[in-house]
């Protein structure tokens, strides 16, 4: 799309150049990879630097001379200047790189791992990159030990873990590492060794001094949760519409479960759901389900013609043996989002091995909690073929410079905040797309109501504990009440969400506007309506709130008429 705004254009330029250098490990997940050698700046100078370069890029833009903006353009202004906004207030607060140490444990490990999940760049260039950010990550992490001095227990807790990961990674993973990928040059070793006594230094100053000063501080507040919804997500509703909203879908998925349990001959829809575990692959044919699966989903979604499916494979591989130890304790992904420049024409997706040495009893443990259902609906389904995976291609051709980058994951979420609503939202609702076309059993079927049940619990918590409505304890008993999650996985639910203010939400308001968005212009258009034109057309925009596509759809939809 070409431009009668170069001003705007030329703005835009220095926004992703900032972009990109004060956030490098983002910048080599999304596949720019000017700051390899780099890691992010916390020190107060560095901070502040950052923080006032953002300012000035907002008073810049603000200041602008007014041109005339094609619809994208009016778009990625809108969602740059909310990312700025956000970002502020984000440097400025105790909730990132202030007050959480996991800020700095999950950056400087995927700083390094980031440059061996994908391959973008020579070995060599790879290899000295690594170098040099292990090299840096003393300095980094002393950075942490400067600028934390107290933290919420749960998030000290989560940091100690990840230092635990990092070492695994670093001790053991290593040595897998450098014989899978042939590096022979010393300094890789000697850096290595260097950044692990860093990890083990910061791992005992959250154990002895940083865990002594705990906080309740999970909550960012109702100003800045309203930010994040007007500036970031571009929702209208306000947190107490939402909770309304969440509350009542929550209660109508409760009911659809309790009544149809009987269907599947059980008392409860927990004795229901626990059937799902009996369907699953043996350990021989277990890593084969997942292939066999996203061949079944491409072929349903080509025969009900949803889309147009793109020409990226997803290659289901064995997780590296570099990373098996580290995983369990990292933000360490099944399904990472594949860089949005210099991407593969093949992506792995990596799963976790259960190995026939392990004893049989372990085994079936393993499988029958990677169930068939777990396998179809979470890892095809849901990431690897119609929900994440399509969204990606269609978000890294998109005309919007900002849909391009915002959904790429990086070391503890995605790039940019703007990008949740169409990440999640598609994700949940490509599933829904597909649960009347006989991809699914029944049992897979009535499953995904307890899966809507969690999701209106999260939109729930999101708003409720941010505000200071719930403390974490609270927010724990009411995943484990009212979403039917046991304690350790709703009690990991509910850290998950006071570190991230605003996610939440955005996978039931995402689906569900999305849905809506449908019936509105199937309704309009008649016979004129398409699916898979709908599809295209909306997947088109990219990785920017799915509010904004939905305005402009509907301007569209006006303007034909």
């Amino acid at each position: 799309m070409t431009t009668d705004a170069p001003l705007f254009s030329a703005w835009m330029d220095q926004f992703f150049e900032a972009y990109y250098r004060n956030r490098p490990v983002n910048a080599s997940f999304i596949g720019v990879h000017d700051y390899d050698h780099r890691l992010p700046d916390f020190s107060e100078h560095g901070a502040g630097d950052t923080l006032a370069e953002m300012e000035s890029l907002l008073q810049r833009l603000q200041a602008l001379p007014q041109e005339p903006l094609n619809p994208i353009e009016r778009i990625d202004r809108l969602l740059a200047e909310g990312f700025l906004k956000i970002q502020s207030w984000e440097y400025r607060s105790d909730h990132f790189h202030k007050g959480n140490p996991s800020v700095y444990t999950g950056e400087a490990v995927f700083a390094i791992m980031s440059l061996f999940l994908g391959a973008g760049t020579p070995l060599a260039e790879r290899v000295d990159a690594a170098v040099a950010r292990m090299q840096a990550i003393p300095t980094f992490l002393e950075q942490g030990r400067t600028n934390l001095h107290q933290a919420p227990a749960a998030w000290t807790e989560r940091a100690i873990r990840e230092c635990q990961g990092a070492l695994a990674f670093l001790n053991d993973g290593l040595g897998y590492l450098t014989s899978e990928q042939h590096i022979v040059d010393p300094r890789f070793i000697r850096a290595a060794i260097a950044a692990g006594e860093a990890f083990g230094k910061f791992q005992s100053y959250l154990e002895t001094e940083l865990r002594m000063h705990p906080t309740q501080n999970y909550a960012c507040g109702a100003p800045a949760f309203d930010l994040m919804l007007r500036q970031g997500h571009f929702l209208e509703m306000t947190t107490d519409e939402i909770v309304a909203y969440a509350e009542q879908e929550l209660q109508t998925a409760q009911a659809y479960l309790r009544e149809h349990a009987s269907d599947f001959e059980a008392a409860t829809p927990e004795a229901a759901l626990a059937h799902l575990a009996d369907q699953h692959p043996t350990t021989e044919g277990y890593l084969g389900r997942y292939a066999e699966f996203w061949q079944a989903a491409r072929q349903a979604s080509l025969t009900q013609d949803l889309v147009t499916w793109p020409d990226f494979p997803i290659r289901y591989i064995l997780q590296p043996r570099w990373a098996r130890k580290a995983a369990p304790y990292l933000y360490f992904l099944f399904y990472r989002a594949p860089a949005a420049f210099n991407r593969p024409p093949v992506h792995d997706y990596l799963v976790t091995p259960i190995e026939a040495s392990l004893p049989l009893e372990e085994q079936e443990n393993l499988l029958r909690s990677t169930n068939d259902s777990v396998i179809k609906l979470n890892h095809v389904l849901h990431h690897g073929s119609l929900g994440h995976h399509v969204q990606n291609w269609n978000a890294y051709r998109s005309k919007s410079r900002l849909g391009q980058v915002a959904a790429v994951d990086c070391a503890s979420r995605i790039a940019m905040f703007c990008g949740g609503t169409m990440a999640e939202g598609w994700a949940l609702y490509a599933t829904d797309l597909l649960a009347n076309t006989g991809f699914m059993t029944p049992l897979e079927h009535y499953s995904e109501y307890q899966s809507r049940r969690r999701f209106c619990a999260r939109a729930i918590v999101d708003v409720q504990l941010h505000q200071g409505q719930f403390s974490l304890e609270e927010a724990t008993r009411f995943y484990e009440q009212r979403a039917g999650m046991d304690p350790v996985f709703a009690r990991s639910e509910a850290i998950k969400n006071s570190m991230n203010p605003g996610v939440a939400v955005i996978y039931l308001l995402g689906c569900d506007r999305i849905h809506r968005l449908r019936r509105n212009l199937a309704t309009r258009q008649g016979d004129r309506f398409s699916l898979r034109n709908f599809h295209d057309q909306f997947l088109s925009y990219g990785s920017i709130p799915v509010e904004l596509i939905a305005k402009e759809m509907e301007k569209e939809e006006d303007h034909a008429q």
